[in-house]
């Protein structure tokens, strides 16, 4: 695969990408409603909006390849990580990083849990549990339509659009500032609900953009080292169901030494097996490392 790197115009890059991101967040509020964003009217609209805007984004990479002159010999759902190669990998290792992660919020589980990790694994394979949450509108938005749509238009769409101007280590930083921008909407809900002052919603909105800044450059880098979106979704998912990990919580645990060893080996295990799980020889050639203007090592 070539690209004719020479006439690709950063500003169509940061243009393309500005425009989706824009895209996807007022698609939130072409409905009307004065209900809070939990109702599951809400939420149906919402999730139909940004699938539409989803499914619109291979064409904005399409139209960007034009613009901006770029020519590689592949699809633009494979630029975009929507491929066969490596699929199995790319489902299971990024996953499992992203779990021992999280090594000490799934013990913190298993020790509140009366019947241990026994309780826990059974409540994880619940056929019965699996059926409800499906029918739970704000279950199917969290883990399953969000993780969807905005890892295919933040990263699948993004990514390949940024790194032919930036390079791939760049792209990985600059791509979760839209990210977490685009969840600065938040801030517009909360005031019309008048819950808290506005100086407590900037406080918990500008919280939240570091999260997902953070959490963005994390999926990111994952899109980045295996060439696949489904990595990042179920990432994406799994700490959607997980939340933040409850520091405060386990200093006044009566367990409290085991579990901050379980938080401490998890963040260190995470560090250790961050390369070698993400290694592309599992996944085979990336296609968005085509686009990088010279070698890079992330790709």
């Amino acid at each position: 695969m070539q690209v004719e790197h020479a006439h690709t115009r950063c500003w169509v890059c940061v243009l393309s990408c500005l425009l989706l991101a824009c895209l996807y967040v007022s698609s939130l509020y072409v409905w009307r409603s004065s209900l809070p964003r939990d109702h599951p009217s809400v939420i149906k609209r919402r999730c139909a909006s940004v699938l539409l805007v989803s499914a619109m984004s291979p064409a904005v990479v399409k139209a960007w390849m034009q613009w901006a002159d770029v020519r590689v010999h592949v699809s633009v759902w494979e630029l975009m990580g929507v491929r066969l190669e490596g699929l199995i990998p790319a489902a299971i290792l990024p996953l499992l990083l992203t779990m021992v992660f999280y090594l000490g919020t799934l013990v913190h589980s298993a020790m509140d849990n009366p019947e241990g990790f026994t309780g826990e694994l059974q409540s994880a394979l619940d056929v019965q549990s699996w059926r409800m949450c499906v029918g739970d509108a704000v279950w199917l938005r969290n883990q399953l339509v969000a993780p969807v749509t905005e890892e295919l238009v933040f990263r699948g769409a993004m990514l390949p659009m940024l790194v032919p101007c930036t390079g791939p280590t760049t792209a990985i930083f600059m791509a979760p500032l839209l990210f977490g921008v685009a969840h600065f909407h938040h801030i517009i809900e909360q005031w019309h609900l008048h819950k808290d002052s506005m100086s407590v919603i900037l406080l918990v909105s500008g919280m939240q953009f570091l999260y997902t800044t953070v959490f963005g450059a994390f999926t990111a880098f994952i899109f980045m080292r295996t060439g696949h979106v489904v990595g990042p979704v179920l990432c994406h998912s799994f700490c959607n169901s997980k939340g933040l990990p409850d520091i405060s919580s386990a200093l006044q645990h009566p367990q409290r030494s085991a579990l901050l060893f379980s938080y401490l080996m998890g963040l260190l295990l995470f560090l250790v097996l961050l390369f070698p799980l993400t290694d592309p020889v599992f996944y085979g050639a990336i296609p968005i490392c085509s686009l990088a203007p010279s070698p890079a090592s992330v790709c």
